[in-house]
């Protein structure tokens, strides 16, 4: 008998059809003829979000995890809060940035 564990394509399929049926649901209470008929559109934005915290939170807790289950908590603690430290400067150099190129 295969696991659960083996069908990815199962659970992004699942995620897949959640958000579809929150977009469907929500669309229901919306009242804006602007958006009549483009239920598309808060789909891709839904499922960008989505995406977009998955690889964020692998990327900044996966590492972290792994070095405090092999009981290297210290570590685990500083590599996050370098992770999160050096990505608040990239932060500050795209606001920065934009500013700069706004002409504010």
């Amino acid at each position: 008998m295969k696991e659960k564990y083996k069908y990815p394509f199962i659970h992004a399929l699942a995620a897949a059809a959640y958000i579809v049926f929150i977009v469907f649901v929500l669309g229901m209470f919306v009242d804006n003829p602007a958006m009549e008929g483009t239920l598309l559109v808060p789909m891709v934005m839904l499922s960008l979000f989505v995406l977009s915290a998955a690889v964020m939170g692998f990327l900044f807790v996966y590492e972290p995890l792994q070095l405090y289950f092999d009981n290297r908590r210290q570590e685990a603690t500083a590599f996050f809060l370098k992770t999160v430290g050096y990505f608040a400067c990239f932060v500050v150099l795209f606001v920065v940035t934009l500013m700069y190129s706004s002409g504010l």
